[in-house]
């Protein structure tokens, strides 16, 4: 982001502060940038961010409702004083290993391996001790209230909903196909959770980037951030961080429960604490090559339309939730 006090192109000398998101990290870096001139255009500003102008982006700047492009001036934006913008990007030394392929060790994890594992974290009483505090002392922002009789559906953000990683002009470039009329459908019949591994103000921006915090066809009741995570020590891997659905339970204990509740993230760990009620979606990635293929939410709109029937969901495996999908539109 930059903060300053962006006045008009004739102000000749200025300070701002510039927060650099890392993409791959999502840590947040804050760097001071004296200027000697103001800058006249948008390129100015992107050529302080160390990063390639093409490999990044710099979210909040419109004009007549559509992003500035680079020979926009700064002049014709009406910035008002302490704008803030967010920048996302990859610098240069990173490139290399970000374009890489995720390790196969680390984020996509083996369905097996974690079903191993599940009985020696999921009823352990520290992990449980955990989750409590995070009921205790994590505080909800409720941007919805919860609705009477729907079943509870939470969702991820990067490679779930969102191509984090790739680079594009807009939001909308890296935004995962039929997002917006799977959650409307998704809507109808259960209360989405949004529910990320960084901080609450990444995730906000991503939202809103992506034009899911105001939609008129769908709410969201809440987002959770890294806050409401906690860590477990598996014998196979050490101290993982995931995310345990006993957190919403504990404090919408009245809503929603184990039987309502089913949970999609393309990373398998996360499920530790709760597996029978995690699915675990394909990963979107290299949005530009895959955009016009990738069919997974709007396959996922169907299943969940169907199991919405049911009033536990204890039963299913949603390990293969293709395969009783197909067998429902069979019959």
């Amino acid at each position: 982001m930059l903060v300053g006090n962006l006045q008009n192109e004739l102000d000749l000398m200025f300070s701002v502060l510039l927060y650099y998101m890392c993409c791959r990290s999502g840590s947040l870096v804050c760097y001071q940038v004296s200027l000697r001139y103001f800058p006249h255009h948008v390129s100015s500003i992107k050529s302080l961010t160390g990063v390639l102008p093409e490999r990044q982006k710099l979210l909040g700047l419109k004009i007549r409702g559509k992003p500035a492009d680079d020979d926009t001036k700064l002049g014709l934006l009406k910035l008002k004083p302490n704008t803030k913008i967010m920048m996302m990007g990859s610098r240069e030394e990173s490139l290399e290993d970000i374009l890489a392929p995720p390790p196969e060790s680390d984020d996509v994890i083996n369905d097996f391996d974690i079903e191993e594992e599940v009985i020696e974290v999921e009823n352990r009483e520290e992990n449980l001790a955990k989750i409590a505090r995070r009921v205790k002392e994590y505080k909800v922002e409720e941007l919805n209230p919860p609705r009477e009789g729907k079943r509870l559906l939470v969702l991820d953000v990067d490679y779930t909903l969102f191509d984090h990683k790739s680079c594009a002009e807009t939001g909308q470039e890296l935004m995962r196909p039929f997002l917006h009329e799977f959650l409307a459908s998704a809507y109808e019949d259960y209360d989405i959770v949004i529910w990320s591994a960084t901080s609450m103000k990444w995730i906000d921006a991503k939202m809103k980037e992506l034009g899911v915090s105001d939609n008129s066809n769908y709410k969201i009741t809440f987002m959770l951030d890294s806050g409401a995570m906690i860590t477990v020590h598996t014998p196979k891997r050490g101290v993982v961080e995931v995310k345990p659905l006993g957190v919403i339970w504990g404090k919408y204990g009245e809503f929603y429960n184990r039987k309502n509740t089913i949970m999609f993230d393309d990373i398998g760990r996360n499920f530790l604490m709760n597996p029978q009620n995690g699915l675990k979606i394909k990963p979107f990635m290299k949005a530009h090559l895959n955009r016009e293929r990738d069919k997974e939410l709007l396959k996922l709109s169907h299943y969940l339309k169907e199991i919405a029937k049911l009033d536990d969901f204890s039963a299913l495996n949603h390990k293969h939730w293709e395969r009783y999908l197909s067998k429902k539109q069979s019959q």
